[in-house]
């Protein structure tokens, strides 16, 4: 081998090294070690200089790989759009299925299985063209019978659906194998929220009948298009799902997810779940109260408004003394919302004085505007607002009486009568409404109010005093929507059960407004009638809106690109989930996906 070496170092001739040995030889052993030395330097300093640039050149990009374990209160009993009921039903399907439209975090919607859609001018017509390789986790093809099929089942009394009432009315067409048409009665804008609906393999629906729709296998063992499947499913020794194991769908229309795995556990009550945070069991969860978050590390905590509003609705015609405009306008000054988030909800709110959540309507309503002054008008003289109400009514006739109730006489002689500033406040059991119920208590008395505070179990308070409507005030909470139809909450022919109109609101030029809002879609439009809508009630005081809670979710700080945006209902942290990443790869910008 030596020999050959020689041969073939003997044969090849490169001026440069012959004259880099004839230079070594010309140095003395000492120079010869400081040639080397300084060289071997230059090559090491060369190469780090490369090496920095490089590394100050490149990008993280998110890469696939990697899992998430998340705890849910609650047993999974419908994975399935049409029928889910629970909050582990909708998570289930929010990962599982997709719709023509997905729901974004920042409050709009992205095409998902459509490819695109339109809407005709008068707003009536709805014409959706479906993606080309679209396809159920099992492989098959998504088709416009598919589509058409599930808003069937949706629309079929027999199904019982709790999504019926949304598709009331809608006709809807299959054009081709690709185009389904939807066609409402009248110009409807808050409709495009409906197409988000889940859709159903009608190939594995197809056979099951309506009696045995809520029975079938498939509402547990899903089969969807969204963007993670169903790998495994762990039981107990009685058969309920104890935990579903997720994995990424490498074929879903929106692009693969970056994580793996989605592990999700279930838990019977908020204390095994936050038993299951501590031990390391899962690493995420949510619907956690806000006492016990501050047993949770608070460095993984995220948190956005949820969109709902929770607020104290006066039925003035059960309440004599709730009908004194004057009487409302104060026991809606006196409250300090933000000390009410504080004390209660451990400052995990937002302050709201309208039926919306903040940020909806993007400037302050009338109602704001209004409390703001008076409280600014107050500090001056006097930092408790619940005085500075009592100093008003005062001033409007009302007198200090018994126990310092404030108490009101009308007439005179034989047809004078004496009104006491007293009634009651119905609200659910439910630690956070029953606090505060009694901040409101304690802080109305202070006006000179003598408030009786009755607390129900929640299956009570629907069934016999919000249908009825027996109740002179109600602490309540409303799910106000991700298109804000605010029709079914206020709009006068809403005031009888099944309308949710708890205020038992009538003013008819609010009812315009209403009418308005459902038929206009344009978002400048929109934002102006909202505010004259909230113009409308800061007038009447039909309710005193207290906070807005926030939506708090417990999640790993390396989990990156997670956005949660507006959050309708705790599913909705799952809108961006395909986006979710643990794992980074380094690459130069040209490589970076745009």
């Amino acid at each position: 081998m030596r020999t050959l070496w020689r041969t073939v170092a003997s044969s090849v001739h490169v001026p440069f090294i012959d004259t880099l040995e004839e230079t070594l030889h010309s140095f003395s052993a000492s120079g010869r070690v400081l040639f080397v030395f300084f060289s071997g330097t230059l090559v090491f300093s060369t190469c780090a200089l490369l090496l920095i640039l490089n590394n100050s050149m490149q990008v993280v990009i998110p890469a696939h790989g990697g899992s998430l374990s998340e705890g849910i209160i609650g047993t999974p009993r419908f994975i399935n759009p049409v029928l889910a009921v629970s909050d582990a039903d909708h998570d289930l399907s929010q990962l599982v299925y997709s719709g023509l439209l997905k729901a974004t975090p920042d409050g709009g919607y992205a095409p998902d299985l459509a490819e695109s859609y339109t809407v005709s001018g008068d707003g009536k017509t709805y014409t959706f063209v479906l993606r080309k390789n679209a396809t159920f986790q099992d492989g098959t093809p998504i088709s416009a019978d598919d589509v058409v099929f599930t808003i069937a089942k949706t629309q079929d009394p027999i199904i019982k659906s709790p999504e019926r009432a949304n598709w009331s009315g809608v006709n809807v067409q299959k054009i081709d194998d690709r185009t389904i048409q939807f066609t409402l009665g009248q110009a409807y804008a808050p409709f495009i929220e409906n197409l988000t609906l889940g859709i159903l393999p009608k190939r594995l629906w197809g056979n099951v009948s309506d009696s045995d729709f809520a029975l079938s296998e498939l509402n547990t063992d899903p089969v969807g298009s969204g963007p993670f499947r169903v790998s495994s499913i762990s039981r107990t020794s009685s058969g309920v799902p104890s935990s579903y194991d997720l994995s990424a769908f490498s074929t879903y229309a929106l692009g693969r997810p970056y994580l793996d795995t989605l592990s999700l556990h279930f838990y019977q009550n908020e204390s095994d779940l936050v038993d299951g945070l501590k031990s390391g069991e899962i690493e995420s969860a949510s619907g956690i109260s806000p006492a016990a978050l501050p047993s949770v590390a608070s460095d993984t905590i995220d948190r956005s408004t949820l969109d709902r509003v929770f607020a104290v609705f006066f039925n003035q015609n059960q309440s004599e003394v709730l009908r004194d405009a004057g009487v409302r306008d104060a026991l809606n000054k006196s409250i300090d919302r933000n000390q009410l988030i504080t004390q209660v909800l451990h400052g995990y709110g937002t302050a709201v004085t309208g039926p919306v959540p903040p940020g909806v309507l993007g400037s302050p309503s009338a109602a704001t505007s209004a409390i703001s002054a008076f409280a600014t008008s107050t500090v001056a003289t006097n930092t408790d607002l619940a005085l500075a109400a009592r100093n008003q009514l005062l001033a409007s006739g009302w007198q200090i009486g018994q126990n310092g109730i404030l108490q009101k006489t009308t007439g005179s002689g034989k047809s004078a009568k004496t009104v006491t500033l007293a009634f009651s406040l119905a609200t659910g059991n439910v630690p956070e409404l029953r606090d505060a119920a009694e901040y409101l208590r304690t802080t109305w008395e202070k006006v000179g109010a003598k408030v009786d505070v009755q607390v129900y179990d929640q299956g009570d308070l629907s069934q016999n005093v919000i249908r009825p409507r027996k109740y002179d005030a109600l602490l309540f909470g409303e799910v106000i929507g991700r298109e804000v139809d605010l029709f079914a909450f206020w709009d006068s022919s809403q005031r009888i059960d099944p309308g949710l109109n708890i205020a038992l609101y009538a003013n008819s030029t609010a009812d315009k407004i209403l009418e308005q809002l459902r038929g206009t879609a344009d978002e400048n439009q929109r934002t102006g009638l909202y505010q004259q809508f909230t113009g409308e009630l800061a007038k009447d005081t039909p309710a005193v809106f207290l906070y807005a809670p926030d939506f708090v979710y417990i999640v790993p700080k390396d989990v990156h690109g997670l956005t949660l945006g507006l959050i309708e209902t705790p599913s909705d942290r799952f809108l961006g989930a395909a986006q979710w990443y643990r794992e980074t790869d380094h690459v130069w910008p040209i490589f970076a996906k745009k």
